[in-house]
């Protein structure tokens, strides 16, 4: 371990980079003014005998909340790992030289989970501060941190292993993503469940999670080490050949089929005939060729999986728990936000890549043609594979009364999903044009829209929780107008006996006066999201014409 080159040399470029130094600053500084705003007011020691004090719950919140964006950043760390070999075209140098496989994917993998392991041991300082408090053991938060570190090894692991499947970084960044979000938001509601049974979950943490943790890891390790001794027939340029037909016969459960419905909405077959006279050639060069030229086998697991899991959330929220619909368009949602950015983020990158962006500035084609061709090209394929999951809602809303009876709720939900797929694709263009490589575009999409979507929502929920009276709280909550997740809950959604079921982004069951006095309704709520959203998307597109017309600085961007 200590003499592995590849390591070494991960660690050297990794850990020298500015962001290294930025990313600990802002983690250890958000996290320390979480402890401190939410530090309990009272001057005598809460009792530790009380297992649902303040301090217990601040200490599972700061350990969720890491958890979490521990998940979220493992697969930006590690995906890239080895997927990014392939892209730098160094991928075959690499699998010639003396360095065993094993060695390999164990410096890729502990070079890609330093920058998480830094984080996670540098907040453990601030989390002791809440020992002294009571309420909270030291072996309790040392189990939540072993439990913690077990996760992060094993996304690491998921990550590196889904990277060795594909050629482009952005398409292993969000199989990792599809597969690590369902398991992170098991995480969260099993260790939720255990709450009250202190010593169930300590045991649990110390036994059952590392083994099967060890058990995964090790399983990956041997699958991504053995396709690194045997690999697959490898092109020029560190490519993968691909053969279409035989992909098509090779290929388990789903198969693209190009000249059939609906394939052909977002896989049109090859051109075989002259384009029309008045063809906007960059929408049809990226439909056809561009996005599905390493292969369908990206295309073919996002709707795998995400079918797989839209089956049990469209019976329990759609059917079973009729108030529950809210949390099934989340998902399509979170499922847009995940594939959306994939298909718009390297769409200027990828020509600076190949150092064809020049060439295509200096065409007769105008910069609007050229913006919306390859917009209306990435929105179709994103909104079209997110459509595969909303279809159940429109077929749920005929077939149960409650649904019928909330129609105006049934078409707000249609059209903070349709605003959604073009916020996505446009931020994604966005970043495309502003920054030089795909996966720097990709990750700023990521981060802003989790910025836009989801900080509010934390936010709001955190000045609820310990700040119910203040008189900035309404002034948080109004902030989640940018989120389309709480859009959502706020519409009114009446089943059964007419009972108001919206969900709100405070404490469930609150019912304070001051929570009532001070929220929005839900029209203006609803409202307000639209509006931003609109005028969100109205400036973006400005700033790309604008940056299309001075040609320099487009073209510039990449140097």
């Amino acid at each position: 371990m200590l003499e592995n080159p590849v390591l070494q040399r991960e660690l050297l470029v990794n850990l020298r980079m500015p962001r290294a130094f930025w990313l600990l600053l802002i983690y250890q500084a958000v996290l320390a003014a979480v402890v401190y705003f939410a530090w309990p007011k009272e001057d005598v020691r809460i009792d530790m005998t009380d297992s649902n004090n303040s301090v217990g719950n601040l200490v599972d919140m700061v350990f969720l909340g890491q958890y979490l964006l521990a998940s979220l950043m493992a697969p930006s760390f590690a995906s890239t790992a080895i997927s990014g070999e392939k892209e730098r075209k160094t991928y075959e140098m690499l699998l010639a030289s003396p360095i065993v496989p094993q060695s390999i994917v164990m410096g890729k993998l502990v070079a890609a989970l330093t920058h998480l392991a830094i984080l996670i041991f540098a907040s453990l300082p601030i989390v002791m501060l809440c020992l002294p408090l009571g309420g909270v053991s030291f072996y309790e938060v040392i189990a939540a941190y072993v439990a913690l570190i077990c996760a992060v090894i094993t996304f690491g692991m998921i990550s590196v292993a889904c990277g060795s499947f594909f050629s482009r970084n952005s398409s292993s960044l969000v199989v990792s993503y599809l597969v690590i979000l369902p398991l992170a938001i098991a995480g969260v509601l099993f260790w939720q469940s255990l709450s009250n049974f202190g010593t169930t979950r300590f045991n649990l943490a110390i036994t059952v999670i590392p083994g099967l943790a060890a058990a995964i890891v090790i399983f990956l390790f041997y699958i991504v080490s053995a396709r690194m001794l045997y690999p697959r027939d490898m092109g020029s340029e560190g490519k993968e050949v691909i053969d279409p037909d035989q992909e098509a016969e090779e290929a388990i459960g789903l198969v693209i089929q190009r000249d059939q419905f609906p394939d052909r909405l977002f896989a049109p077959p090859k051109r075989e005939t002259l384009m029309k006279d008045g063809t906007n050639p960059v929408y049809d060069k990226e439909m056809r060729s561009e996005i599905f030229g390493q292969g369908t086998l990206m295309l073919r697991l996002a709707i795998q999986i995400s079918m797989l899991l839209a089956i049990p959330m469209m019976a329990i929220f759609l059917y079973i728990c009729k108030d529950l619909a809210p949390w099934y368009i989340s998902y399509v949602i979170l499922f847009n936000i995940l594939i959306g950015p994939v298909f718009s983020a390297g769409s200027v990158t990828s020509e600076r890549e190949r150092q064809t962006l020049d060439l295509l500035l200096t065409t007769v084609i105008t910069p609007w043609e050229i913006l919306w061709g390859k917009l209306l090209s990435s929105l179709r394929v994103s909104s079209v594979l997110s459509c595969f999951l909303l279809w159940p809602l429109l077929l749920a809303i005929p077939l149960v009364p409650e649904y019928l009876s909330n129609l105006p709720t049934m078409i707000a939900y249609l059209i903070i999903f349709c605003l959604t797929c073009l916020t996505t694709s446009v931020l994604g263009l966005f970043c495309s044009t502003v920054f030089g490589k795909t996966i720097t575009s990709l990750i700023a999409t990521y981060s802003i829209i989790l910025f836009l979507y989801l900080t509010p929502l934390a936010t709001s929920y955190f000045a609820y929780e310990y700040f119910p009276d203040a008189p900035a709280t309404p002034a948080v909550y109004a902030s989640t107008v940018t989120s389309p997740f709480a859009a959502s809950f706020a519409m009114p959604l009446y089943v059964d006996d007419f009972h108001n079921m919206t969900i709100d982004w405070s404490p469930r069951g609150s019912k304070e006066p001051g929570f009532l006095r001070y929220r929005l309704s839900d029209l203006a709520h609803f409202g307000g999201y639209v509006g931003f959203t609109v005028l969100f998307n109205a400036v973006l597109l400005g700033l790309m014409v604008w940056m299309f017309n001075s040609r320099w600085r487009v073209s510039s961007s990449g140097n």
